[in-house]
């Protein structure tokens, strides 16, 4: 397995960490010849420098890695990852440099260095290992690594072969690894019973489903529901070809819950989970849903659709009001949903919406600590009237393009009634450009913040 680290047994070179700021302190304790070996190759201690030492007899003896400045660490998230792709194939046994208070987060970012998506072209390159840095729980961060190695493989897979099928196929392959049960609703029962997700499926040719598993038979109980758009045209309001490119992703919500459920299950957390996903595909044909229909949700609430784009909150409604009606402790919805998002805080940033202040502490608190940054933004009641369109009970998409995320969130808040814990998070989902450990591509977001925060906000 590509995510484990190195047995502790295993022969191993020393890795020494060096900031910038402290190489010539770390060269005053060398040898001469180690001092101008180093000269010569231009090491300087910055991120992402790699610099491996002979020994006497001309073979590998030792390894730096360069560790940066207090600056540039607070402006790059695993900075030892980005040595790693430089330091070839071998193992290593971290001998100084490395911070306590950041050992864990670096640890981890070693491990999804090596992530490679390599299904339709090339193969994954032998990657350096590590054996994992004393006082740490190792298996914790490497079943880290694996869930966000499932959510990167789910995003960056194509809509050609990541539809309603596959990624019931993918919860499936889950749900059997960790005995957990799963049952899947489609046909006249979605059209009947899950109206909205059915009508924003139905154009398609791969058929719309809601995917319900459950795992767990004690503790508190934790529902995630997460946006399964497996390829977003825009519908009859269709995307022009610059917007539609990225769409293979519209599923990062789903990835991302799975991936968070793979490793509540990998840990074996006391608690009782369900998993939601409303899997569909948003296309154009005859019996496509169009602009002024007036759709009827689960929960009662009539919808005006003002704008066929803006369907993954449709999908999700419906899903919240089934997973309401068992009140859980905590429900939290994840989707790639809003470009709004992406304008007020960026690709690396997500955001995430709560009424309830201890959970939002735990959030950002957990947040910070697992590398896996999050940005609180609010329920705004005052904006409530723009979802209220008057000739139904709400509108998916007010008109005037401000404020886009809350208003999306406000719309799902109003499926949530009963439950009196409930978090969304709307996500990118995707790395445009590569940084240290993450490779462009599919990205998991918030996932590990909310496992952080599950034992002081569920009482674990």
């Amino acid at each position: 397995m590509p995510y484990r680290f190195a047995d502790p047994q295993a022969e191993a070179l020393p890795l020494h960490l060096v900031t910038s700021d402290g190489l010539d302190e770390w060269l005053a304790t060398q040898p001469e010849a180690t001092r101008a070996w180093i000269a010569a190759s231009g090491f300087r201690g910055a991120i992402g420098d790699a610099l491996l030492l002979p020994g006497d007899n001309g073979l590998p003896a030792t390894a730096l890695a360069g560790y940066g400045t207090a600056q540039t660490r607070r402006r790059t998230r695993f900075a030892l990852a980005a040595a790693v792709p430089r330091l070839g194939s071998r193992c290593f046994r971290i001998a100084s440099g490395l911070p306590a208070e950041t050992a864990a987060e670096e640890a981890l970012g070693w491990l999804l260095a090596s992530y490679r998506f390599t299904r339709y072209a090339g193969t994954a390159a032998e990657s350096a290992t590590l054996v994992a840095p004393e006082g740490l729980d190792a298996r914790r961060i490497e079943i880290l690594a694996e869930a966000e190695a499932l959510t990167r493989d789910l995003v960056n897979t194509p809509a050609s072969d990541m539809g309603p099928q596959e990624l019931e196929n993918a919860a499936r392959s889950l749900a059997a690894e960790f005995s957990a049960s799963i049952a899947v609703i489609s046909g006249d029962r979605l059209e009947d019973d899950f109206p909205m997700i059915h009508a924003v499926g139905r154009a398609s040719t791969r058929p719309p489903r809601l995917i319900d598993l459950r795992w767990g038979q004690s503790g508190p109980t934790l529902t995630l529901v997460g946006k399964g758009v497996c390829f977003d045209t825009g519908g009859l309001n269709l995307k022009p070809g610059a917007s539609m490119g990225l769409m293979k992703k519209d599923m990062g919500g789903a990835a991302n819950v799975l991936g968070l459920a793979r490793a509540i299950m990998a840990l074996d957390l006391p608690l009782r989970l369900r998993v939601l996903i409303p899997a569909v595909e948003n296309a154009v044909s005859g019996n496509a849903f169009r602009p002024q229909d007036i759709l009827t949700s689960r929960k009662g609430l009539t919808v005006e659709i003002n704008n066929t784009d803006a369907e993954g909150r449709l999908v999700l409604a419906d899903a919240l009001a089934l997973a309401d009606e068992e009140t859980p402790d905590l429900i939290i919805s994840m989707a790639t949903l809003t470009g709004a998002a992406r304008v007020a805080v960026g690709p690396d940033l997500a955001p995430f919406y709560t009424d309830d202040e201890p959970l939002a502490a735990a959030l950002a608190q957990a947040g910070a600590a697992a590398a896996d940054p999050l940005w609180r933004l609010p329920f705004w009641d005052p904006y409530e009237a723009k979802i209220e369109p008057g000739i139904a009970d709400l509108d998916n998409a007010p008109a005037g393009g401000m404020a886009g995320s809350i208003t999306a969130a406000l719309f799902l808040r109003r499926f949530v009634t009963e439950t009196p814990r409930y978090a969304h998070f709307d996500i990118y989902a995707w790395q445009p450009s590569p940084a240290p450990a993450r490779p462009k591509g599919g990205l998991g977001q918030g996932p590990r913040a909310i496992l952080g925060a599950l034992p002081q906000v569920l009482g674990l």
